[in-house]
Parts: C-alpha cells; sequence; structure tokens
C-alpha cells in the first residue's frame, strides 16, 4: 500500500468512525512511522462583540479543555481500535480560533550523530538557557526550521509524492536479464 493510499485508508476509516458532531470538517490525518495524529477544528466560541484578546483567548481555552475532558473516554476507545488495526500510535489535537492544540502525542528518541560544531550549537543553546539538555536543543532546533520553511517543506513533500507517483506509473521490474 502506497503512502497515500495509506493515508486515505486511515483518513476514511476515522471519517466514520468518529462522532460528526465533534468537529466542523473534515479531519486533518498525519502519519509517520510510530503515529497517527488526528486534528479537528472546533468551532470557535460565541463570545460578545467587542470582548478583550485575554476573554477571547480564554474563551477558546475553555472550549478546547472541554472538549479534551468531554470526549476523553470515547477517544481512547476510537485510539484502542485505530492501534490494532493501523499499528500506530494515536495522537489527539484540535484547532479553535487559529490556535492548535495537541492533547497527546509520541516523543521518539532519533540517534543521530553530529560533529563538534554541530555539538557546539547545542551546547550554546543550553548554555544560554534555551534548553536543558542536547536532546532538547536539537528538538527546539528542528521546531525553529519546521516553522520559517514550512512552505519550502510542504512544496519537497509533494514533489517527493510526484516523484512516487511516477514511479509507479513506470514499466515493472520483471526481473529478467536481457
Amino acid at each position: 500500500m502506497t503512502s497515500e493510499n495509506a493515508t486515505e485508508t486511515v483518513r476514511g476509516w476515522f471519517t466514520g468512525r468518529l462522532p460528526q458532531e465533534w468537529f466542523t470538517g473534515p479531519v486533518e490525518i498525519t502519519i509517520d512511522r510510530e503515529e497517527i495524529a488526528v486534528i479537528g477544528s472546533l468551532a470557535a466560541p460565541e463570545t460578545a462583540e467587542g470582548v478583550s484578546d485575554a476573554e477571547r483567548s480564554a474563551a477558546v481555552d475553555g472550549r478546547v479543555k472541554g472538549f479534551r475532558e468531554d470526549t476523553r473516554e470515547h477517544r481512547i476507545a476510537i485510539a484502542r481500535e485505530a492501534e490494532h488495526r493501523f499499528g500506530r500510535k494515536v495522537a489527539w489535537g484540535v484547532e479553535c480560533d487559529g490556535r492548535r492544540a495537541l492533547f497527546t502525542h509520541l516523543s521518539v528518541p532519533v540517534m543521530t550523530r553530529l560533529r563538534q560544531p554541530e555539538r557546539r550549537v547545542l551546547d550554546t543553546l543550553v548554555e544560554a538557557g534555551v534548553a536543558r539538555s542536547r536532546s532538547e536543543a536539537l528538538a527546539w532546533a528542528v521546531r525553529l526550521v519546521g516553522e520559517h520553511s514550512e512552505d519550502w517543506l510542504r512544496e519537497l513533500r509533494e514533489a517527493m509524492e510526484q516523484v512516487r507517483r511516477v514511479r509507479e506509473q513506470g514499466p515493472e521490474s520483471s526481473g529478467d536479464q536481457a
């Protein structure tokens, strides 16, 4: 199964399995080797006209917390089904009034080898108090790159998907040698 088909299958399963009243539209599904992230959109809370930013922010916080608490048991049951079916953990999150909140998600160790100049970057972040450890500094750096290059990363992912589609359309390798 291709990664596109896998994503479509997972998205379709969640679309059929999730209660329709939970979200205002289709869920966003992101899949990697370890985890399926399910992000749904919540309706923004109705507030009086001209409320302060603090009041609007508190209303969004309340909406998100209410959804998280009210749906916890049901989300756990759905996650268990999905984990059994797809062999990956399930993470949950929502978007509400332009703010994204992840409730549960994995923190997966990733091994890497760094030369001294790269290690010095991490050590500087630790010494400056930006991070408590090299591991945290590396995670911080990856998040920063992701935030500042999202358009480029999206284009790269789209190009990789196009290459995958072209490969699938190419001649099959029969294994026969001329």
